[in-house]
C-alpha cells in the first residue's frame, strides 16, 4: 500500500513538472463551441500577457476521450462540449486520475437544418426528418419495420421538394450528432406505434431503431468541420447540412435554416425556448492544471465576462443565444471557485 502511495506521488510530482514545462492553454473538444473559443482566445490573447491559447475541434466526444485520458502537460487543460459530459466519461477522467473537473455552461444553442438561399426553405416536422434519415422506418401501412426506403423528400410527402435525400452532417464522435439524435429522431420515433411498441417488447432494438442513422449515402458523415459543410451546401442547392445554429447566423448571405415545425431558426426563437431542437454548451476545465498550465483562471474570467457571454457581449454577435442575467452570474461563481463536478 505504502509503495502505491509512493508511486502515486512520484506520477503527481511528474505531471505538474511536465505542466510546468507548458506555458500555452491548449483546449480541444466541440466543433459547434470552436468559434465561441477562439473568439475568447483571441481577446484572451490581446489584452492579456498570457499567450493566446491552442485551440483544436475534435467534436464533443473525441475531445472528452482526450481530456480524460490524464493529468500533464501532454494532455489538453480544457475541453469544450456541446452536450453535457456523461457518466461513462466521468468515470473515465477518475480512473486516470483527473479527481476534479469543473463545468462552465457557456449559454444555448439551436440545431439547424440547413440549405442555400437559392433553394426553397423547406418546413419540416420531426417526424419527416425521422423518415428521411432513420436506417429504419415504419413500412407505409404501419404495422411493420423496414430498412428505409426513401430517395427524396417527395416521397414521403408530396408536399415536399422532388429532389434526393443528401444531408450533409457530423460524425458519432460530435455532441452535435448527439445531441440531434436526442432531439429529433428518438422523439420522433415514439410518434410511429409500430416503434412505440418496441419499447415494452424490446427496449435495446427500440433504441436501436430510434438512433439508428441510415448509411446508404443519404446522410453523408462530413466530418468536424462545420465550414466544409457550408461549401458543400453551396456547391449542391439540393442538398441539406446539420451544424449548429452560429454558423448559420455567420453564413446567413448564403444559408437559410429549414423551419422545424414551423419554427425558423432564429435568435429570439432559440432564445424564446420557441424553436425545438435546442440545447446547451459547455466547457470542462481540469481543475489540477489551473496554477500549472498560466491562465487557465484568467481565461475563465475573460469567458464570463458580459462582455463576452453577456446579451451584447462579442459570442452573441456570432451567434451564441446567452443565458439570463441570474444564471449567467452563478455559472461565473461557480468557475471562478472552481466548484468540482460530483465524480
Amino acid at each position: 500500500m505504502k509503495k502505491t502511495l509512493a508511486v502515486a506521488a512520484l506520477m503527481s510530482v511528474a505531471f505538474a513538472g511536465a505542466a510546468e514545462a507548458r506555458d500555452q492553454i491548449r483546449i480541444v473538444g466541440s466543433s459547434t463551441v470552436f468559434p465561441f473559443a477562439t473568439a475568447v482566445a483571441e481577446e484572451f490573447g490581446k489584452t492579456t500577457s498570457f499567450k493566446t491559447p491552442v485551440i483544436e475541434s475534435t467534436g464533443s466526444g473525441g475531445g472528452l476521450k482526450l481530456f480524460c485520458a490524464g493529468v500533464g502537460e501532454q494532455h489538453p487543460d480544457i475541453t469544450n462540449a456541446s452536450r453535457r459530459i456523461k457518466k461513462s466519461e466521468v468515470e473515465t477522467c477518475a480512473k486516470n486520475g483527473i479527481s476534479e473537473v469543473t463545468e462552465v455552461k457557456v449559454g444555448y444553442d439551436g440545431i439547424v437544418l440547413s440549405n442555400s438561399n437559392a433553394a426553397p426553405q423547406l418546413d419540416l416536422t420531426k417526424e419527416q426528418i425521422f423518415l428521411a434519415l432513420a436506417k429504419t422506418v415504419p413500412s407505409k401501412d404501419g404495422q411493420s419495420l423496414i430498412d428505409n426506403p426513401y430517395s427524396t423528400w417527395a416521397e414521403i410527402d408530396p408536399s415536399l421538394p422532388d429532389v434526393k435525400i443528401e444531408v450533409l452532417g457530423p460524425p458519432p464522435t460530435s455532441g452535435t450528432r448527439d445531441a440531434f439524435t436526442e432531439l429529433v429522431l428518438e422523439e420522433a420515433c415514439d410518434e410511429f406505434p409500430a416503434i412505440a411498441a418496441l419499447k415494452d417488447t424490446n427496449k435495446d432494438q427500440h433504441k436501436a431503431v430510434c438512433a439508428g442513422v441510415r448509411e446508404d449515402g443519404a446522410y453523408v458523415e462530413a466530418g468536424e468541420n462545420d465550414n466544409l459543410i457550408v461549401q458543400k451546401l453551396e456547391a449542391n442547392h439540393d442538398a441539406l447540412g446539420i451544424f449548429g445554429f452560429s454558423f448559420l447566423d455567420q453564413n446567413g448571405d448564403k444559408l437559410q435554416g429549414s423551419m422545424i415545425g414551423g419554427v425558423a431558426p432564429t435568435f429570439e426563437a432559440i432564445s424564446a425556448g420557441d424553436y425545438p431542437v435546442s440545447r446547451s454548451l459547455f466547457f470542462y476545465v481540469k481543475n489540477a492544471h489551473v496554477g500549472t498550465i498560466p491562465g487557465i483562471k484568467e481565461y475563465l474570467a475573460e469567458f464570463t465576462a458580459d462582455k463576452a457571454w453577456g446579451e451584447e457581449g462579442y459570442l452573441a454577435d456570432r451567434g451564441l443565444i446567452p443565458m439570463d442575467a441570474a444564471e449567467r452570474e452563478a455559472v461565473r461563481n461557480a468557475a471562478m471557485n472552481l466548484s468540482p463536478l460530483s465524480m
